[in-house]
């Protein structure tokens, strides 16, 4: 199989979906991959790193795109990717198409088969190729949102671990699955007061289990809208597997904030679960809403390419090595991940939205 890895054109993304090493094991496995050149480079990985382990460099997207058959990136293409994409390509990589009409317009247009990191799903649920970006974006929000509660950023002024005779921060959680999980924990730790909100009892049970300054709840409409009222920063987590996100907070809901608390929306790749959530990107990555600062830029994990590119590389390696097989399909997981085939739409989710 040829396999392509492109440069992400993506505004300041930096990762690469496959490292040096796997890709090592593509080539040893008897496949002949290729790389555009600089894909690697923001994520530390030199193209002499990759020649090393037997990949060939070309120059530009026209080139690799040219000699791939199975196209491995991270994010959803853009323009500069679609003009080269053929309909006897197979991609694989994020394309979180519920939220993206057009997107979903052009890949029906050109008939390619495109499979989707998230949702490639196993026999239990899960969903491994989602994972480590969602706990990677689960860290980051309650990172930037530490940050931009700052007061010279706008924020209340508010140290979500509070000190001795002050008040601690009030984060509030919406989800309980990968993101939402490393937010609760990395809040919690931090030693701000967390709430988390879920429909599942047993995510429930484990957020309970964090520790004594963290409380879940279930998603009662007006009990959501209390706890979000009174909060100093709001992480967005919630995930319907292929399909666009609920508005879990209305406008509503922002309005009766205080002036300066944060949104952080994790499921804008998803449309957003959060009503005035727009996608933003790291180059103006927020904006506000009555005095409400959004933060919901569609690439978290970017903005650590070096992290990010080797925990996604070891997550998506054994499906890349399975996609290069004839009976790929055969394996349930990646049947399930099938978004688009021959210009029609294949998962029950999009057939919905």
């Amino acid at each position: 199989m040829r396999i392509g890895i492109p440069r992400e054109i993506k505004t300041l993304e930096g990762r690469v979906a496959l490292v040096p090493a796997a890709c090592g094991d593509l080539v040893q496995a008897g496949h002949d991959v290729f790389i555009e050149a600089g894909a690697g480079s923001k994520s530390g990985f030199s193209d002499e790193d990759f020649q090393q382990v037997g990949v060939e460099v070309l120059p530009d997207a026209e080139a690799l795109y040219g000699k791939s058959e199975l196209v491995v990136k991270v994010k959803e293409p853009i323009e500069g990717d679609l003009q080269y994409l053929r309909s006897d390509h197979q991609l694989f990589c994020y394309l979180h198409l519920a939220a993206e009409p057009k997107l979903t317009d052009r890949l029906l247009d050109i008939g390619l088969t495109g499979v989707a990191f998230e949702t490639v799903e196993e026999d239990d649920g899960s969903l491994p190729l989602l994972a480590p970006m969602s706990n990677i974006a689960g860290r980051i929000g309650v990172q930037v949102g530490t940050h931009l509660l700052h007061q010279p950023e706008g924020g209340r002024g508010v140290l979500l671990g509070g000190l001795p005779a002050a008040d601690r921060g009030h984060v509030v959680v919406l989800g309980a699955g990968a993101a939402g999980g490393n937010a609760a924990r990395l809040a919690a730790s931090s030693g701000a007061r967390v709430t988390v909100f879920d429909k599942r009892q047993d995510r429930l049970a484990e957020m309970m289990a964090i520790g004594p300054n963290v409380t879940a709840l279930y998603p009662y409409g007006d009990t959501v809208a209390d706890f979000v009222s009174k909060a100093d920063l709001v992480i967005g987590a919630v995930l319907i597997t292929g399909a666009r996100a609920p508005h879990v907070i209305s406008r509503e809901m922002i309005s009766s904030m205080n002036e300066g608390a944060v949104v952080v929306d994790i499921s804008v790749d998803q449309g957003g679960c959060v009503e005035t959530t727009r996608p933003t990107t790291y180059a103006d990555p927020t904006y506000q809403v009555d005095g409400v600062t959004h933060f919901a830029v569609t690439n978290m994990p970017g903005a650590v390419p070096r992290t990010s590119s080797q925990a996604l590389s070891a997550a998506i390696l054994p499906y890349v090595q399975r996609m290069a097989r004839p009976d790929w399909e055969a394996m349930e997981p990646l049947a399930r991940g099938v978004n688009v085939r021959k210009g029609e739409l294949v998962h029950p989710a999009l057939k919905k939205a």
